[in-house]
């Protein structure tokens, strides 16, 4: 078995109030935490019987949010951003069996974590035919086009909740709750192993390849904070400016979503 981890920091078992924690490189304490709930997903994974993981290591600039030397043999790990539409599954292909994701975050608009957001803190929101998009609902998708199923979901109680409907086989792990500028965090031992049994579950569960089924014409709807950055990216080709902040495009096919989404985010 083969199994894809797509990681963030947002949505791990600490307090999520202040961005300088995070940016531009996380300190030290989140970094472990991240890097211990992949390393318990990697486990579990092994225990259901995967014999190769690769990790994305997806938040920021994809470099220094997991110790790599803390990772099992048959775990490989994805750094940096080249640009790919995929990008927080990039890497993903075909041959992998299942997708699991880690470090999770509501929305932007969303009050499930304090550092709510989608891609960037430019944008206000993006909806895809009118549903608020998280990061993970995009990644997943992606993930669909690849034919890969998403299993598994850690991160704040806001995205656990919010897109748990968006898979058949997704088994959720919530990990912290947000409300304002403030974060109730569960234990992060006691999320480490919720975790591993987690991902393990995931992995075994019967008719594990189900996929939803997308969509046959997808809008995307990006709202930027600043009226300047809608103006600068509304000459994609194809896209409509709606109103001074708010940007749409139309299409049948996902992967041309994703590809407009990189050059509008």
């Amino acid at each position: 078995m083969k199994v894809f981890i797509s990681t963030d920091i947002e949505g791990i078992a600490l307090d999520t109030t202040f961005w300088d924690d995070l940016l531009p490189r996380p300190i030290e304490k989140y970094v472990k935490q991240l890097t211990a709930e992949v390393v318990a997903a990697c486990e579990g994974a092994f225990s259901a019987g995967a014999t190769e993981i690769l990790v994305r290591d997806f938040h920021n600039n994809g470099h220094h949010n997991i110790d790599v030397f803390q990772l099992a043999r048959g775990v490989k790990l994805y750094n940096g951003k080249s640009g790919h539409p995929y990008d927080a599954v990039e890497g993903i292909d075909s041959t992998f069996n299942a997708a699991l994701f880690i470090g999770q975050h509501a929305a932007a608009t969303s009050g499930g974590n304090p550092l709510s957001h989608t891609t960037v803190r430019r944008i206000y929101h993006v909806k895809i035919n009118g549903r608020i998009a998280s990061e993970f609902m995009i990644a997943s998708w992606a993930a669909v086009l690849e034919k890969v199923p998403t299993v598994f979901l850690s991160g704040d109680k806001g995205v656990c909740d919010d897109d748990k409907d968006l898979h058949p086989n997704l088994i959720t792990c919530p990990v912290k709750e947000g409300f304002g500028a403030g974060t109730l965090c569960y234990n992060p031992i006691e999320v480490v192993q919720n975790i591993k049994e987690g991902v393990e579950k995931a992995l075994k569960q019967d008719n594990l390849s189900r996929l939803p089924k997308l969509p046959d014409e997808f809008e995307l709807e990006v709202c930027y904070k600043d009226p300047i950055n809608a103006y600068k990216y509304s000459f994609y080709p194809g896209v409509k400016m709606i109103n001074n902040n708010t940007l749409v495009y139309t299409t049948k096919d996902y992967f041309e979503l994703l590809r407009a989404y990189s050059f509008m985010k």
